[in-house]
């Protein structure tokens, strides 16, 4: 939930809320806490105060009022709503340098499989998410975070305005690895094909009803599939993206 009042988003669920307060308490403007959550949230609150910030103890009522949502699970956080940050050409380089592994979203464009990307991305070491200016999914929303249980401040997301443009950057130091359901390639191909981490690697996973655009298919380097009984095309996207997570975490 956005407030166009203050210009703050609502950050809600236990695990969401304690990372952001772990990671970055700066960016918690108010704090809104049932009294049995208070002993974790004790540093955030005296920081609060020594900012001269709000924290307020409160009931289930007056949580899900303030979040607009049932799941607020005894914690609600008030912060400054997120920038979308435009990808630098030297992060990029500087990615492909420490051989790191991260996730592109071509036109997902739900905000439920956008936090569950990131929570999946945090969980397997990926270290950056590209999405696209133009895509929905690149606004993260209340659910997003609630999904993503904490995954937001454990990775660095970045948006492109060109993704093909940013795609054919980023082939020239990395190697760029497309989800495609009609690939001869199987994801378990994938540690014989990458013997050595010697590059950055970016997985590109792309819209659930049609799949990545024939443009981005022709910027990846290596196209490969999740193999099935057929009787389904392809997973959803989330999970199709938790399972190449995986295979580049083990590589």
């Amino acid at each position: 939930m956005f407030n166009t009042l203050t210009e703050e988003l609502v950050v809600c669920g236990f695990n969401a809320v304690e990372a952001l307060g772990q990671m970055h308490p700066e960016r918690i403007n108010r704090l809104f806490l049932r009294e049995d959550r208070f002993p974790v949230f004790t540093r955030v609150c005296k920081g609060l105060a020594e900012r001269r910030r709000p924290y307020k103890v409160c009931e289930n009522e007056e949580l899900e009022r303030i979040s607009k949502s049932y799941h607020h699970q005894g914690v609600v956080a008030m912060i400054q709503a997120p920038e979308q940050i435009p990808l630098e050409h030297d992060e990029l380089d500087q990615w492909s340098a420490e051989n790191l592994t991260g996730i592109v979203l071509d036109s997902v464009g739900n905000d439920h499989n956008l936090g569950a990307i990131i929570r999946s991305a945090a969980f397997f070491d990926a270290h950056f998410v590209v999405l696209s200016e133009r895509d929905e999914a690149s606004f993260l929303t209340t659910s997003a975070y609630r999904v993503a249980e904490g995954g937001m401040e454990y990775v660095e997301i970045r948006t492109v305005r060109n993704m093909v443009g940013f795609l054919r950057s980023a082939g020239k130091s990395m190697t760029v690895i497309g989800a495609d359901p009609h690939s001869r390639l199987r994801i378990r191909d994938m540690k014989s094909l990458i013997p050595e981490r010697k590059t950055g690697i970016a997985l590109v996973v792309g819209n659930e009803e049609w799949g990545l655009d024939p443009d981005i298919k022709a910027s990846c380097s290596i196209l490969m599939r999740i193999p099935g009984i057929g009787a389904l095309e392809s997973l959803n996207v989330a999970q199709a993206a938790t399972l190449f997570l995986h295979e580049l975490y083990e590589l």
